[in-house]
């Protein structure tokens, strides 16, 4: 598996790697993670990744990550 970039991005860590003929795009923030594989013949060039950590894109996973913080803090609550 080959990095090709890591950064934090509004306490977001964000990490891409390239394996096995797919980009890895991984976000993390605190306990939880989101990753999304891509075929590398869906992306023309490694610049193309960054409309995944900026715009609509992101501001997605941010969302998707207050609601995975909710479910995981109702569940802890239960046990």
């Amino acid at each position: 598996m080959r990095v090709i970039k890591e950064f934090v991005q509004e306490e977001v860590r964000v990490s891409i790697f390239s394996w096995n003929n797919k980009y890895i795009v991984k976000f993390e923030l605190g306990p939880m993670e989101q990753t999304f594989k891509l075929n590398e013949t869906d992306i023309l060039e490694e610049q193309d990744l960054e409309s995944f950590f900026s715009g609509d894109f992101f501001e997605k996973v941010k969302l998707r990550f207050e609601e995975m913080g909710k479910t995981l803090r109702a569940q802890l609550e239960i046990l």
